[in-house]
């Protein structure tokens, strides 16, 4: 079996958010939105995930602990440089290597496991993860063969300056920035990468692993994406409320598949770690947050909070608060608030 390792980029103070809070510790569903990631790398991976860190950087340290391992960046010089920091601590500990962002907090374990699935069937140098987009995106495009492989990624701005404009911009496969790739290539050829000019000054790109690998005649694959959702990230406070809007939309279908009615799916937000029992009804405006646990057949809201709650089987919150508190199974809390003393 391959050994998958998993570098998550990190550093980025992500300063379109116009906080003091570094970007990834954003809260997305309940959790900051790196959580969400490193659990899907530890779900898929068989090392530690790595997170490359800014210097002076202890907020991502602090959440994950000893769970992690860490790299610093010393200087902001892009993401194929984040990458090359991985270099020393993983070279010959892992067979692939996946390196994406760290503030995707849609990306699912699954598709991590389906990148390096291909990549160990294929031996290519590099399987990406794409999505179809539309032509105004500020995505990457995604040019292919004949035979289908990859044969480079074109950024927009890279696409304006060529004559063939128009016929690169109408590509709809984008790039989504999660690349799976074979270490032992990876570690050989991540310091042949040029330096280019970019807004913030000379940068090394990732993305031109991809010219690398098939200078070499190696094989680069890309897959597309099943949920589009995956490939959202958040690097503005609007980007932040459309991947919060999406992963409410995918919590919510998921109870809607196991049994749990939601009267306005819109209007109710769970947490990713709350359960809820068969033939509950959940009415508007009603959050279930935490690590609340519904019993079956339940009436929440409207207008209900319930955080770090025990909810019995057959009870009735209304109009009411229930923080960190257990109902007892047929309870009826009809407004007021029920918490710690």
């Amino acid at each position: 079996m391959n050994r998958l390792a998993v570098v998550l980029l990190a550093a980025g103070q992500g300063t379109r958010m116009q906080s003091k809070k570094q970007k990834i510790l954003h809260a997305v569903g309940g959790k900051p939105m790196v959580q969400h990631l490193f659990d899907a790398a530890v779900s898929a991976a068989s090392l530690p995930p790595v997170l490359v860190v800014g210097p002076g950087e202890t907020g991502v340290q602090k959440l994950f602990g000893r769970r992690a391992e860490y790299v610093v960046q010393p200087e902001q010089l892009g993401t194929g440089h984040a990458a090359m920091m991985a270099r020393s601590l993983l070279q010959n500990r892992s067979d692939q290597v996946i390196v994406t962002y760290g503030d995707m907090p849609l990306l699912q374990a699954p598709t991590l496991t389906r990148l390096a699935q291909t990549q160990a069937e294929t031996s290519a140098a590099v399987v990406m993860l794409s999505v179809m987009g539309e032509p105004d995106s500020s995505f990457g495009r995604v040019v292919r063969g004949d035979a289908g492989s990859v044969l480079e990624i074109v950024e927009v701005a890279e696409a304006k300056q060529r004559p063939n404009t128009a016929a690169l911009l109408a590509i709809r496969e984008h790039n989504v920035g999660v690349y799976c790739f074979d270490a032992a290539w990876l570690w050989d050829n991540v310091a042949k990468l040029p330096l280019r000019q970019a807004r913030r000054g000379q940068e090394y790109y990732l993305t031109d692993m991809i010219g690398l690998a098939v200078a070499q005649n190696r094989l680069v694959e890309a897959i597309v994406t099943d949920d589009d959702d995956e490939c959202l990230g958040a690097g503005t406070r609007a980007e932040l409320v459309a991947v919060e809007k999406a992963f409410r939309r995918r919590a919510n279908a998921r109870w809607l598949a196991n049994g749990v009615t939601l009267v306005a799916p819109d209007t109710i937000y769970i947490d990713p770690d709350v359960m809820i029992g068969q033939d509950t009804i959940i009415w508007p405006n009603t959050y279930l947050q935490g690590a609340t646990i519904i019993g079956e057949d339940c009436v929440l809201g409207p207008n209900a909070i319930l955080r770090d709650a025990r909810v019995g089987a057959g009870c009735v919150v209304e109009q009411a608060v229930v923080d960190g508190q257990t109902l007892a199974a047929g309870a009826q809390l009809l407004g007021g608030r029920y918490d710690h003393e």
